[in-house]
């Protein structure tokens, strides 16, 4: 019974987060004219989108030993990180074809979906006022600050790693990607990182950058989950995954169908990757940590 309760609380969140969409875009689109979409079906790619989402942030919710506003503020803090902020500050960057004063307003319509939902899903889920267990789930955030410091260099040499070279392969050697952003393919990878460098000194710093935000989203997960080392990485990488990409199935009028499908395979590999790899190096010690102290013989 507890089962099927929790999957029509789900299916229900889902509708609410419907509804939170339709009405973050209704304010934070007001007064914009908007072209049609690319297809007849969006609304069957939103229902998709809002069942994504919503299943990923239960799962959060539902495996946290944290409640109550600190529960709400979380979780908000991790759905507008991932799906919002993350995406439209390099939407800011690069997306040269969006109207005037399109990105602030992507910016406030995230809110006004994320900010609603972390409250209703905390309530509808039990969690408003649930008791906290006495886990310890912050134990592999117990690091001496050399520790800290290796940790976040190789987490910020990662991401660029794997920025760059997902970006290469999987997304700039798609000729409908080199035309919608007006460029070329050099020939090689090494060539295109020379070419980034010279041309966009500022690139690299900016995705170190990104990387130590997508570490600071990456915290409370690692606080408030229950689980071990394991299920904290795989639920950083879907969630880093999903929910930063799960909009790109969308059809919008700014991005052509093709990059939009490349763009969602290169990100959601690559931020699968990256949660994990974050999720590994900063709750490997969480295992040993609670194992039991064995008294050496007298």
């Amino acid at each position: 019974m507890r089962a099927v309760s929790i999957v029509l609380r789900v299916v229900a969140l889902a509708f609410v987060l419907f509804v939170c969409f339709a009405i973050g875009s209704g304010i934070a689109m007001r007064g914009v004219a908007q072209p049609p979409a690319a297809s007849g079906s969006a609304a069957a790619f939103l229902i998709a989108v809002c069942v994504l989402d919503t299943i990923i942030l239960s799962y959060l919710i539902l495996r946290s030993h944290w409640a109550g506003w600190r529960l709400i503020l979380a979780i908000f803090a991790v759905f507008y990180g991932v799906s919002t902020f993350m995406p439209q500050i390099e939407s800011a960057v690069f997306l040269t074809r969006l109207p005037p004063g399109m990105v602030p307003r992507f910016f406030l319509m995230g809110f006004f979906i994320a900010a609603p939902f972390s409250v209703l899903a905390v309530v509808i889920l039990g969690k408003r006022n649930a008791e906290l267990s006495d886990v310890q789930a912050d134990l592999g955030l117990v690091m001496p600050v050399s520790e800290w410091s290796w940790k976040l260099g190789a987490i910020a040499v990662a991401y660029v790693i794997l920025y760059f070279t997902f970006g290469y392969f999987i997304a700039w050697r798609n000729p409908a990607v080199r035309e919608y952003y007006g460029g070329a393919d050099p020939g090689s990878f090494l060539a295109q990182l020379g070419s980034v460098v010279r041309e966009r000194p500022w690139l690299v710093p900016f995705q170190i950058f990104r990387a130590m935000c997508w570490v600071a989203i990456a915290l409370p997960v690692i606080r408030m989950l229950e689980g071990d080392w394991l299920e904290t990485a795989l639920a950083l990488g879907i969630t880093f995954a999903v929910l930063m990409n799960a909009q790109l199935l969308l059809p919008n009028p700014y991005m052509p169908e093709p990059v939009r499908m490349v763009h969602l395979l290169e990100t959601a590999s690559s931020n699968f990757i990256f949660g994990v790899l974050i999720g590994w190096l900063l709750t490997e010690r969480r295992a040993f940590a609670r194992l039991p102290v064995v008294q050496g013989a007298a």
